[in-house]
């Protein structure tokens, strides 16, 4: 599927929904062509103190690309995904992703918080999950 076959986002979400001016001027500022990355969506909730799917919805209303995923999930270019598989787990970290689970996934926010608790990059964690056979769900701006 190409960029260009993808689109109608704005079908997720009920219609006639209010969408709040300020978050739409900042996605319409601070998107490059049709894309934001997922750093500018979260910095968009926190300047303007909303919800990251507060943005997200906004994002989707406005049929803009989500690009660039914290996790390392989505949005890079024609390989998509950054993540592999690490050659090792730390054990601490396998523990913490399985303590987090919810119905066998991982939800973003709880790979956010472990990879804060533990001191690590995001993408260690989604990485970790990769090499686990874990998926990750629940994405914070509601992309996936």
């Amino acid at each position: 599927m190409t960029k260009e076959d993808k689109g109608h986002f704005a079908k997720k979400h009920e219609e006639n929904q209010a969408l709040d001016r300020k978050i739409l001027e900042a996605i319409r500022e601070r998107a490059v062509d049709d894309d934001l990355p997922c750093a500018v969506a979260f910095s968009i909730a926190e300047d303007l103190d909303v919800s990251p799917a507060e943005v997200g919805r906004a994002v989707d209303i406005v049929e803009k690309h989500i690009i660039k995923c914290q996790l390392g999930l989505f949005g890079y270019g024609p390989r998509k995904s950054l993540l592999s598989p690490p050659e090792s787990i730390d054990p601490e970290l396998s523990e913490a992703i399985h303590q987090a689970l919810v119905d066998g996934r991982l939800p973003c926010r709880a790979a956010w918080d472990i990879a804060k608790r533990l001191g690590i990059r995001k993408m260690a964690v989604s990485s970790a999950c990769e090499g686990l056979g874990i998926k990750i769900s629940r994405c914070q701006l509601g992309a996936f």
